[in-house]
């Protein structure tokens, strides 16, 4: 393989964030209209279940718990006092529990909208992503590769690769989960990976969440993208040039 004539990774890192982007948003919200915004309803709505569905890859975890920098580092780019007061009314309902050292973690009432979260999930992707199976298994296999080595090369950096991608990974994963929650949620793990890449990548340039929510399009802005790239490309180095465009045409042909 020559990476120097077919899709090097920061090439491919590039390319391939927006079609993640449009398989994860699309599943979400058709687990949305599929029963999720009912369930929600049944624990208390949005206002209580709102963080629990963002953070479901930890919370839903036995004793799993999100610290106090993976909660900031995930909602960077939101008022903080907004998170904090949205966070308030959600343990007030019963769903989250902020422990001693500042962390959350999922309430046995929270636990149990999870796990109701995760059977809505299989059956809405189960119908979405019908006919795409083979398609379905290469990409969770893929995406559990690229997730394995984003772990792995964290702790060997020591540095990390972010806050927000340690406070979510590794997705939980029982047995039994069904493919199409695999892909949904290695999918949006692997997102707050490349949130990471971006946030180190306007920090180095000087920026903050608010200021580099409002640079316009231009070279700057170009320059950030592009040294997001950089940074979020090694977890692509685990697949063959031929594996990188098969997922992007499996992630292309997915209907949403």
């Amino acid at each position: 393989m020559s990476d120097s004539v077919e899709l090097p990774p920061h090439r491919f890192a590039g390319l391939v964030a927006p079609a993640v982007d449009r398989v994860f948003v699309a599943a979400m919200l058709a687990g949305r209209d599929g029963g999720g915004a009912e369930l929600s309803q049944r624990y208390g709505g949005p206002a209580a279940t709102g963080f629990l569905v963002e953070f479901r890859t930890r919370l839903a975890v036995p004793g799993g718990c999100v610290d106090g920098a993976g909660f900031a580092a995930v909602t960077r780019y939101r008022d903080p006092a907004a998170c904090q007061r949205a966070l308030d009314k959600q343990v007030a309902y019963g769903m989250i529990h902020r422990r001693p050292d500042g962390g959350l973690s999922a309430t046995d009432r929270g636990a149990a909208f999870l796990a109701e979260l995760w059977q809505v999930h299989g059956e809405v992707t189960e119908e979405l992503w019908a006919g795409h199976e083979e398609r379905v298994a290469r990409l969770v296999e893929a995406l559990g590769r690229l997730l394995t080595y984003a772990l792995v090369h964290a702790e060997e950096e020591g540095d990390g690769t972010g806050e927000a991608f340690a406070a979510m990974a590794p997705p939980y994963e029982p047995d039994g989960t069904p493919p199409g929650v695999l892909l949904l949620n290695r999918l949006g793990t692997l997102r707050y990976h490349r949130a990471d890449a971006h946030a180190a990548a306007w920090t180095a340039a000087g920026h903050t969440a608010s200021s580099v929510a409002a640079l316009p399009a231009g070279p700057e802005r170009l320059a950030i993208e592009l040294e997001t790239d950089r940074r979020a490309a090694p977890p692509y180095l685990v697949l063959t040039a031929e594996e990188r465009l098969t997922m992007l045409a499996d992630l292309a042909a997915l209907p949403g």
